[in-house]
């Protein structure tokens, strides 16, 4: 695992001076991952979305390495076919054999989870050499907050409103990272923004398998939680810290907590703060309040008896 020193000799493949909210977590998870790919050649697509729209605004680009546009749902499509069509140009003699380049998908939970679960799954099934990076900011933030299968339980988003007919979301957050962990691929783990060590070693293992790999990033988004964007990595250490995001990696199969958390603090300490679950703390809603916790706890215990059985 490289160390600080090392990383910061690494190139800086996303640029400054882009368009992405102060405080906005993805652009944070791409620099991390970046710089853990070293100094490989690479080649970045990224589905439509927040961190898309924001970085390549015509006739600009903050991506130092080549990189594709593609439409909301098949970021996993397209760069499974280059790292395809790569490895048919090795085959064909028109690109030396020895020739190693990385290549790497960013989507955001809407374009993951949802619309783009289709276009993963194959990529993943098929065993391309790639990676795909999903940063999780827990809603279709870039079209107007509107919430997605990755929403928490009770969070406020346009289409899960607060109300007489409906409390926030009402559905629990869909796991991804185990949905994907049990296509069989080498490499699957789930990260975050505020642990900045943690995700840099686990990109550093998503680029070295031979085949697909998937990180799962928690990436605060300051304009969708409600939240300053000054707080953005306290959000997202508070989401480890209780237990809402646990922080794990299945390598070959074997699943393993990479950030132990001897004392889970209370939901509360993570919710609070955000404006999307505001109304959690009007009286009355005590119930409500309690069955989030309960819902965290059932999958923090799902995820260590999984890590605890290997």
């Amino acid at each position: 695992m490289a160390s600080l020193k090392e990383l910061t000799h690494n190139p800086d493949r996303l640029s400054g001076g882009h368009r992405l909210c102060a405080g906005c977590g993805a652009s944070i998870a791409v620099r991390q991952i970046l710089l853990a790919a070293g100094e490989s050649p690479l080649v970045a697509g990224c589905a439509t979305g927040c961190l898309e729209v924001s970085t390549t605004i015509y006739p600009y680009s903050s991506w130092r390495v080549p990189f594709i546009h593609n439409a909301f749902e098949n970021s996993a499509a397209t760069i499974s076919g280059v790292e395809a069509a790569f490895k048919g140009m090795q085959r064909a003699g028109k690109i030396p054999a020895d020739k190693k380049v990385k290549f790497v998908a960013f989507g955001g939970d809407g374009g993951t989870y949802d619309i783009g679960l289709q276009s993963l799954s194959g990529a993943m099934e098929r065993g391309h050499d790639m990676v795909y990076v999903c940063y999780d900011n827990g809603a279709y933030m870039n079209t107007g907050i509107q919430r997605s299968s990755a929403t928490p339980l009770g969070a406020w988003a346009t289409t899960s409103e607060v109300g007489k007919a409906q409390q926030g979301k009402i559905q629990r957050r869909k796991d991804l990272t185990s949905i994907i962990a049990d296509h069989n691929i080498p490499y699957a783990a789930q990260a975050s923004v505020s642990h900045w060590r943690d995700l840099t070693s686990k990109a550093e293992k998503a680029f070295a398998v031979d085949g697909p790999a998937f990180l799962n990033v928690l990436a605060p988004c300051p304009r969708g939680w409600r939240t300053l964007p000054n707080k953005s990595i306290e959000h997202a250490k508070a989401a480890v810290q209780t237990g809402f995001w646990p922080l794990f990696e299945v390598e070959d199969g074997v699943w393993r907590q990479t950030v132990k958390v001897p004392t889970r603090k209370p939901i509360e300490e993570f919710i609070r703060p955000q404006g999307r679950f505001k109304y959690l703390f009007a009286p009355g809603n005590e119930a409500l309040l309690e069955s989030i916790q309960v819902e965290v706890d059932r999958y923090w215990d799902y995820i260590m008896d999984r890590c605890a059985t290997k």
